[in-house]
């Protein structure tokens, strides 16, 4: 597959996983997170707290977040051996590592995802940066530092990552109309 995927390719990818899901799984079709060495697939569980009536409001906060941690562990659990054996069949197909994760209520939990080394080279001043970050006692690692940095950016410029990744989409469309 290219090192992009294009959108044609998410959406088979996604179709090929809801004609192969079990329907009782996820309400909707899955979600997913594509990128050059993963597939991150992302289901909607249903609400444990939804349909409780007038009892849904006397539910702390604590009480809720459990419950989501619980209905998120027990899908885990219980779809285990199936989640194995699809993963097993994508990543056949893809060439690329299939990790999972739900969604209860507004709460992503994400199962063994995979963690891929990633070799940079840096001078002086970024090195310094990390070192301190490690020195704080921010991250144990120069590795750590700098995913904590990676993190940091992300969140902080999430809006323009999305844009820059729509932008990326265009010319990945615009070089498959090009000639063979």
């Amino acid at each position: 597959m290219n090192t992009m995927t294009t959108e044609p390719d998410i959406e088979r990818l996604r179709g090929w996983l809801t004609g192969r899901l079990p329907a009782d799984w996820f309400d909707g079709a899955p979600r997913l997170h594509v990128d050059r060495d993963e597939i991150v697939v992302v289901g909607q569980l249903p609400s444990p707290i939804a349909g409780s009536g007038d009892a849904t409001a006397e539910v702390s906060d604590a009480e809720r977040a459990a419950t989501r941690a619980g209905a998120a562990r027990r899908f885990r659990e219980d779809t285990r051996e199936a989640r194995i054996r699809i993963a097993r069949e994508l990543e056949h197909r893809t060439g690329r590592k299939v990790s999972w994760a739900v969604v209860v209520d507004d709460e992503e939990f994400r199962f063994t995802t995979a963690s891929v080394p990633v070799m940079t080279r840096l001078r002086q001043p970024e090195r310094q940066v990390l070192d301190t970050l490690v020195d704080a006692g921010v991250a144990r690692s120069r590795s750590e530092a700098l995913a904590w940095c990676v993190k940091l950016v992300g969140t902080n410029s999430e809006e323009w990552l999305g844009r820059l990744r729509e932008a990326l989409r265009s010319v990945e469309d615009v070089r498959a109309q090009g000639p063979a």
